[in-house]
């Protein structure tokens, strides 16, 4: 990669050179046939990712504005909303939904822990919700929702589960032909960026219904939105040379050829490599005295929080390791200076990893920490050993 520094943040994340020579092509007129077989192709791809039986959504935005697409397209003003939030970004939904007039219910769960199945079941049980919202991975805490468990609590009660994928979609399972129990009970909406697991430049939102969530659409006579307005863009899914709104089109050379590397590597390697990525970074930083804030039962597979053993100065621990060339993310919220974010996704590489690993280490023991990145290193190595098997 010809990138100068290892990005490990929780997004963006590390750029491959054949996506930068992507995104680096000419730029087409966006009805170009060029283009707009590129376009298609995206789509496609995007459909054999998710496995979706509905229509798949590639526009110019954030992982936000996926959110209210997500949001605005399902569930009426005065209709009902759970949100299930593990972290900072699933309280995100809580804004976007009294945004647009829906009513707003929350479960939130203590930082670093998953929101408990049977607070769920009682929640749903006791009100008529339309959806929930779940978010897969949270950013903030790294804890990852458990989807087996919830998927089939909120189809029983006849919600539409809406799934934050923005930090995990391309690295934990999202495939929404999958059946959760019960024929019906299924992941109706699944919303995400590019910039992740994804391993593309930021600058996309990528939504994806499924006949279910489409059907909601149908009964919701006028959505508070005109860009976000799904049925503005159906008809550009499926002939992407007409025209509603210019789309990024170098932006999508650069998607198409990231989902083209996403598919080549193949769903269940790819979902093995980052759970076992997430599990040897945080056993190798456990060698340091660094303590993850979920517990492994909970982890993500994309990205960990991590918090720091007690004496460790943040802003002089992260700016001392920037200038060795590995950039982190820094905590939020309440954990702000008491822990940071690695993220150890998409394209990143156990190459990358480990160096990041050593360097950490001699940057502790720069600032008077005696720790061994030796034995760290081992760790690491030793959670990847499937890998080598595989």
């Amino acid at each position: 990669m010809r990138n100068e520094e290892m990005l490990l943040i929780p997004g963006p994340t590390p750029v491959v050179d054949s996506i930068y020579d992507a995104l680096g092509q000419e730029t087409r007129g966006h009805t170009d046939p060029r283009f707009v077989t590129i376009y298609k192709n995206a789509i496609t791809q995007t459909k054999e990712m998710l496995k979706t039986d509905g229509e798949v959504f590639i526009i110019s935005g954030s992982g936000t504005l996926a959110m209210e697409m997500a949001l605005v397209n399902t569930v009426a003003a005065s209709e009902k909303l759970l949100v299930i939030s593990q972290g900072y970004f699933g309280d995100r939904f809580i804004h976007l939904g009294k945004a647009f007039g829906i009513e707003v219910e929350v479960l939130q769960s203590e930082w670093g822990k998953q929101v408990e199945p049977s607070d769920v079941e009682e929640k749903l049980a006791n009100g008529n919700f339309k959806a929930v919202t779940i978010t897969h991975a949270d950013t903030s805490t790294g804890v990852a929702a458990d989807l087996d468990t919830l998927v089939p609590i909120i189809k029983k009660h006849g919600a539409l589960v809406l799934l934050d994928g923005v930090c995990a979609t391309a690295a934990m399972e999202e495939d929404m032909s999958k059946a959760y129990g019960q024929p019906n009970y299924k992941i109706d909406v699944v919303l995400t960026g590019s910039q992740k697991a994804i391993g593309v430049p930021p600058g996309l939102a990528i939504v994806a219904f499924n006949q279910t969530a489409l059907a909601a659409r149908e009964q919701i006579e006028r959505v508070p939105a005109y860009y976000c307005d799904i049925y503005n863009w159906i008809p550009i899914m499926n002939d992407p040379g007409k025209y509603f709104a210019t789309p990024p089109v170098n932006l999508i050379y650069a998607y198409d050829e990231g989902m083209r590397l996403v598919l080549a590597e193949g769903m269940e390697k790819r979902y093995l490599r980052h759970k076992l990525f997430g599990k040897a970074v945080r056993a190798a930083l456990a060698e340091y005295g660094m303590k993850a804030l979920a517990e492994e039962n909970a982890a993500a597979a994309t990205l960990s929080c991590i918090l720091y053993p007690e004496g460790l100065n943040d802003a002089t621990f992260r700016a001392a390791l920037a200038e060795k060339g590995v950039i982190v993310a820094g905590a939020l919220a309440h954990l702000s200076g008491k822990a940071f974010r690695i993220g150890h996704m998409g394209n990143t590489t156990e190459d990358m990893l480990e160096k990041a690993i050593v360097l950490i280490g001699e940057t502790m023991n720069d600032m008077g920490f005696s720790v061994n990145p030796e034995q760290a290193v081992k760790s690491l190595r030793q959670c990847l050993i499937p890998l080598e098997i595989k």
